[in-house]
């Protein structure tokens, strides 16, 4: 019998500076519901859920950069989340702004969770490449200071066997890597929640912007097939606080093509069965990773960082 995983990608559309965590949870509940009424066993929604995506600002008052962050998660404002999650008996994954104190010192990350049918985290990530710069560009339309505002992602790239699948995770600019997915296709990985907060203006390279719907579903659909997994990509999308945000939240198979995918920049639930068992023909075919990979040839993957041309000083 085959394993279908019935995923709702939730898409949010913008959510305003000064919208309450309240308000938010209660967009994101409307469309658990709907999921469930809709029999979905799994609900996706994007990155830094619960907040505007306030790294487009730079602010150098600490308590109102705090402010955006999760100290505990449950949180009083999230548990109502966890507790639906519960009662409908479906599993969700989230993405949202983390503040922890480990041995007194303060640490924040852009992170992400599955959460099982239970209400319990089956699996957190910390988002590993972060865009942006960290220090104020004031030539900017907007800001994008991921590098400042979050520490490097320390938990790796996880894969968790959860909802009789492999699922993981990784994080919007995460997408762009290929060594994100095939750290996760080497645990087997079946399905991989992406959330994202892309806009569709990037002031460094304006002359990219007219490619960034294409970058987007390139970079996720090649991640499917070259891992013989599903991806499940959710935007917060729209015209947030003055910056347009792409949505085009999709499901994508196995082989690459895409199942499902949002139609508007608003709150959108998009709904596909991902048969699980369908990963199995391209894992056990083109992508028989203990077959074909030739990792004694793949060292400069991860001996040098930045690309040097031949014959150049080491």
């Amino acid at each position: 019998m085959s394993r279908i995983l019935n995923v709702g990608a939730a898409q949010l559309g913008p959510i305003a500076r000064d919208e309450s965590r309240q308000v938010v949870v209660g967009r994101l509940l409307a469309m658990m519901r709907e999921g469930h009424a809709r029999g979905c066993d799994m609900i996706v929604y994007p990155e830094l859920a619960l907040t505007t995506f306030f790294p487009r600002w730079f602010i150098d008052d600490q308590d109102e950069i705090d402010a955006y962050f999760e100290r505990a998660f449950p949180s009083p404002a999230t548990q109502p989340l966890f507790d639906e999650a519960k009662r409908l008996g479906v599993g969700f994954h989230i993405g949202y702004a983390e503040l922890v104190v480990v041995d007194g010192v303060t640490r924040r990350f852009n992170t992400a969770v599955i959460v099982d049918r239970r209400g319990n985290i089956a699996l957190k990530y910390r988002k590993i490449h972060l865009p942006g710069h960290a220090e104020h560009e004031p030539y900017r339309a907007f800001q994008h200071l991921e590098k400042r505002y979050f520490e490097v992602g320390d938990l790796g790239f996880p894969v968790v066997s959860s909802m009789d699948g492999n699922l993981g995770i990784c994080i919007c600019n995460d997408r762009r890597w290929p060594e994100s997915y095939r750290v996760m296709g080497l645990q087997d990985v079946e399905a991989v929640f992406i959330g994202y907060n892309t806009p569709t203006h990037n002031p460094p390279a304006p002359e990219h912007d007219h490619l960034t719907s294409f970058h987007n579903h390139l970079s996720m659909q090649s991640g499917a097939y070259q891992n013989a997994t599903w991806v499940i990509g959710v935007a917060k999308a729209g015209r947030e606080e003055g910056v347009d945000q792409l949505g085009q939240s999709a499901i994508i198979a196995p082989s690459g093509e895409i199942v499902a995918m949002a139609s508007t920049l608003e709150d959108e639930l998009i709904v596909a069965k991902c048969n699980l068992d369908w990963c199995r023909s391209y894992k056990e075919t083109w992508f028989a990773f203990e077959k074909h990979r030739r990792p004694e040839h793949y060292g400069l993957i991860v001996e040098r960082t930045g690309a040097r041309p031949p014959g150049s000083a080491a």
